[in-house]
This record gives C-alpha cells, structure tokens and sequence, in this order.
C-alpha cells in the first residue's frame, strides 16, 4: 500500500460560513468589480459590471424574500437552470437565508427532478422558464414538501425582492451567521451513471478548506492584476460551483454564458484570463481547429504546428527544446497559435480541466501554444479537487498532487483512496451507500484506480468497477483505450467491451460536426448512417484503433470494431449532463450489436 501527503498551509477558519466572503467583500472593496453579467438590449455594452456592494445588496434583497416566503434555517431550496448570473445570486441568497441549495440539471427529466425534489424533501424551487416549470408541474402532485416555485422568466428575483421588503437586517443578519463550517451548504447530486442520483452532503466547511487551499495554491490564476474567468459549464456540477465560489472569495471577475452556441463571441467579449472546461470541450476545440484548417486547404501545415507544439512542450519537461524546435514553434506562433489564442479572447493563459483525462498529447499540445491546462481530479463526493497541477508544479498526463492538507493513498487491488477536509459528510438520508464509501477514520474510496510517483504526482489508470476481464484472465482497463479513440476528429463517442470474451473490442460513434468536412473531402455521399461500413470511414476509424492500442499490450488491445449509425447523447440518455457514458444504459440498448462483435 502506497500513501503520499502533502501538509496543510493556511489556517483553514473554525467558524463562520460561505457568506462571509460577500460582506467581506463589499466592506474592503466596495467598488470592486466582482461579476459581470449579459444584459440583453443593454443600451452601452452587453456586459454589466456588478461590484461587490451591488451584489451583497441584491443578495440580501433576495434572502429576504426567501425568509418572507417561510424558508427556515436549514430547508432545501433547489435551483434549476442553465449558468447565469441569478444562478450565482439565488446561490448565495440561499445561504444568507441560512438554507441549503439543491442544484439540479437544466437538461433533467420530469422523472429526475421529481427524485432530487422528494429525496431532498426541498421546500421551494426556482426554475429558469416554462420548459423547467412544466417539468415541476408534471411531478408536483406527489411533492408533499414542496410549498414554493418561483420562475426567473417571470420575475423570481423582482418577486423576492418585494416579498422580502419587510424583513428587518437584523434577523437576515441572524440568518446569515445561523451556519457553522459544520453545517449543510448544499447537496449535489450525482449525475448517475449507474442507479438514482444520490445527494451528496456538502458542508461550508468543506468549500472552506477546499477554496482556502486551492484560491492560494492557483495565486497565478486567482491573484493576478485583472483576473477573470468565464462560467459556461452547468453550474449544478460542483466543478463549476468551486469555481463560482473561488472567484467570489478572491474577487475575480466572473462572468456566465448560458449558450454554447454563442460561447466564442462571449469569450471574445468577456476576454477571461483563465477558463475550466472538461477534456471534451479541448478535444472538440482541437479537432474542430483540425478540421478547419483540412478544409481551407493547410491541413499539413496544422498537423505539423501541432507536433511542433507537442514537441515543443516535451522539450520543457525535460529541460529545454532544441534549437530546430525552437525556431519552428515561433514560426508556427504566429502563423497558428496565436489565431488559436484568439478565439479564447486572447487574455486566457491558463485552463482547468477535470471530469475525466484529457491525455497526454492533448495537454502537451496545448501548453505548446501557450495555454497551460492543469490538469485536476476530484469528485462529488469530494467538494471538486483532490488533486492539481500547479503552474509551477505541473506533469502532463498526470492529475497532479494532492492539494494541501490531503492525503492519497493506494490500496492493494489499485484504488485510490483520499483523506483531507473537502471530504463530504455522506450521502443524503442514505446511511448504508456512505459505509460502503466512506471508512470511519475519514478514508474516501473512489472507484477510481491509479498510480503515485515518488513525487506525488497520480495518474488516473481506470475505473474500479469499470475492469474488463477477458475469457483469457486479463484484466483491461477500457478508460486508457476511450479516452486515446476520443481523440480522433472523427471520434465522438466509443466504448470497449469484452469482458469474459476472447478479445477485446468497441464500439464507435461518429461526430456529426466532423463528418461533413470529412465526407466532402472524400467524395462521400449521404449521412454518417449512410457510410457506417464505407471502406475509407473504416479505415480512419482503425487508424485511430492502432493509436489507442500503443497505449496497451497486445493482449489488452482492440481487435474489432463496430460504427454506429447514431450519437449517443444527453438526451438519448447514454450520457450524463457532464457527459459520462453511462455503459449500464449503452451496454443494455446495444447488447445485439456488442453480441455481433463476437459471432
């Protein structure tokens, strides 16, 4: 058993709660510009700054009208909606009213929201617009607790605000201070890849230790002159909630983009300096990037400004690249990195990236046009990071260390385990689900296996209940072989299978973005259904097949390959809002073809 800890830092607060940044804030540097948020129509720019006195005012206000509306200290108010500003607000009008947030998914079914609202027993919900309220309207029938149900589309924040006009600022103040870092901050629920989502419960103290830590550890992004970043992913994801919460601590300018389709020209206008995003929004920025540049004619010109920037990046790892490579990276600088740069709106140097790997060659690409990607890893379970590489302290293909004050352990079948603050309190009304995960001495199992060096940097090698075992005994991982397939432009979605059969094999999605360009370029006609078996589609997909299996041995390696006609998606319910496979649902809807794999 192999065990690595890192000691505490910082003085991590023994009383108090998540509030106290929003009063502190607004007493130390009133004038602060702390969000800005898109306002449609806006008269003189589309963004509106908001500062720190401005925003413990509209808390306050809406905290108010919680109290008014019979929310008591303690009672679940849930929220659902996609990232925006009121997220943000409604989030800490909740905590100031000494309530606990009940994030739940805007893409959430009837059926989902129904399980979060009754296993939560949440008092009060606010819904962005008519498609969530109809969902609510659907289930609430059933929802015994359920008292009330505002919509932002009608006005939920001028609506609480007049409801709460009343309330005196002496007991909303009694309100704020109610919770103690001991206290119930939120429950999370699992996104669910396996069974009903279970709550996670979430204390002020966990965010505490969790942001007192990581706020310092990542100085170069959170404390530097005009720092900034862009929320786009959901922030019912506690991913980007720590963000949410980082920023406020450290007064860094947040600002939200609820739609991915206009996430360019928000990026473009907000020019954040740093951005967090999963490994398949950087796989789809690179291959989409791939793809342009086939199409416009300077597809080699990409492919070798890409290794350039790979090579580039290797050379940093070992001390310093040559000279050719050297003179080839500034050529490439400004001819391709730079438009890259740009479309990020040209400020942004560094990235976080968690949820799943983003693979090695990915992050040395990326640090080669000068966009460092730390990579992190935590979970639900885990108030975000466990792990993360530091700008100072960074390893591609690793999740980086332990932060301050954790400690990993590896146990004997490969399963990494953690211990430190930012470790949940259980899970919600489910005392035998928190036994089986969570050991009386404070020692989290993750599921996940991996791997520490002697510096104390892991690497994510697979999951534990995700382990194929061949009809020949061999145990495979299939995560090193999904993760290497997704890379490909033309790769959207894949999953390996083969446990107790005499090989190993997959099953391949194609990417609707990718394929048209691909098809024109090769005088195909029709859609992807209609070249699933065309020779030169399957010739792609093997050569990214030969790529995943150098990662493995012969024995672990993919020998067949199927391509389906069409995507697995959200909606289709194969993935998770965070986009996770759901193999449970994908092996059970695909069982024939997985069965034809082998006949």
């Amino acid at each position: 058993m192999r065990e690595f800890s890192t000691p505490l830092t910082i003085e991590v607060p023994a009383t108090g709660n998540l509030t106290d940044d929003v009063v502190t804030n607004a007493l130390e540097a009133p004038d602060a510009v702390v969000f800005s948020r898109k306002v449609a129509g806006a008269a003189d720019s589309s963004w509106q700054d908001v500062t720190a006195a401005e925003f413990l005012a509209q808390v306050n206000a809406v905290a108010k009208g919680l109290i008014a509306a019979g929310i008591e200290a303690g009672d679940r108010v849930a929220l659902i909606s996609k990232t925006r500003y009121e997220w943000t607000l409604l989030d800490y009008a909740i905590w100031f009213a000494g309530a606990v947030t009940v994030p739940i998914y805007e893409t959430s079914s009837a059926e989902q929201v129904a399980w979060i609202l009754t296993d939560s027993a949440a008092r009060a919900v606010v819904a962005e617009g008519p498609d969530h309220m109809a969902r609510i309207n659907e289930v609430r029938a059933d929802l015994d607790h359920l008292n009330q149900v505002w919509s932002l589309t009608d006005n939920a924040i001028d609506v609480l605000t007049r409801l709460g006009e009343d309330i005196a600022d002496d007991e909303l103040e009694k309100r704020r201070t109610t919770a103690t870092p001991l206290d119930l901050a939120t429950l999370v629920y699992t996104s669910g890849t396996t069974g009903r989502p279970k709550g996670c419960m979430l204390t002020h103290g966990n965010f505490m230790f969790e942001l007192g830590v990581t706020v310092d550890e990542l100085d170069q992004l959170f404390d530097t002159e005009g720092a900034s970043t862009l929320l786009f992913l959901p922030l019912a994801h506690v991913f980007a909630r720590i963000i949410q919460v980082g920023a406020v601590k450290s007064r860094t300018r947040l600002g939200h983009s609820a739609d991915i389709k206009n996430l360019l020209l928000d990026l473009q206008e907000f020019k954040p300096t740093f951005i967090l995003a999963v490994p398949r929004v950087f796989e789809k920025v690179f291959n989409t990037a791939s793809q342009k540049a086939t199409a416009d004619g300077r597809g080699k010109i990409f492919d070798r400004a890409a290794e350039t920037a790979i090579a580039y990046s290797r050379g940093l790892e070992t001390g310093k690249p040559s000279l050719v490579v050297r003179a080839q990276h500034a050529l490439f600088s400004r001819l391709v990195y730079g438009k890259l740069l740009d479309a990020l709106g040209g400020e942004c140097s560094y990235a976080v990236s968690g949820g799943a790997p983003l693979g090695e060659r990915l992050g040395h690409f990326y640090r080669g046009i000068g966009l460092s990607v730390l990579e992190g890893y935590g979970l639900t379970e885990t108030t975000a990071a466990l792990t993360v590489n530091l700008p100072d302290a960074h390893k591609v293909g690793t999740v980086g260390r332990p932060i301050p004050g954790t400690a990993v352990r590896v146990a004997d079948d490969g399963e990494l385990l953690f211990r430190g603050g930012q470790v949940f309190a259980g899970y919600w009304e489910n005392e035998q689900a928190t036994t089986e995960t969570l050991e009386s001495d404070g020692w989290f199992h993750t599921g996940d296996l991996g791997e520490v060096d002697d510096e104390g940097f892991v690497r994510i090698t697979g999951r534990k209940k995700e382990i194929l075992v061949t009809a020949g005994g061999k145990n495979v991982a299939p995560a090193v072989l999904e993760d290497r397939l997704r890379a490909h432009a033309l790769v959207d979605q894949c999953i390996v299978v083969g446990d107790g059969q005499p090989f190993i094999a997959a099953l391949v999605t194609i990417d609707p973005e990718s394929f048209p360009g691909w098809a024109e370029s090769h005088g195909k006609s029709g859609g992807i259904a209609d070249n699933v078996d065309d020779p030169d589609l399957r010739a792609a997909i093997e050569s990214a097949v030969d790529e995943a299996n150098k990662a493995v041995s012969r024995a672990e390696a993919i020998r067949k390959f199927t391509i389906l006609p069409d995507q697995w998606t959200e909606e289709g319910g194969q993935l998770t809002p965070s986009l996770k496979l759901k193999r449970n649902v994908v092996m059970r809807e695909f069982r024939d073809q997985v069965a034809a794999l082998y006949s």
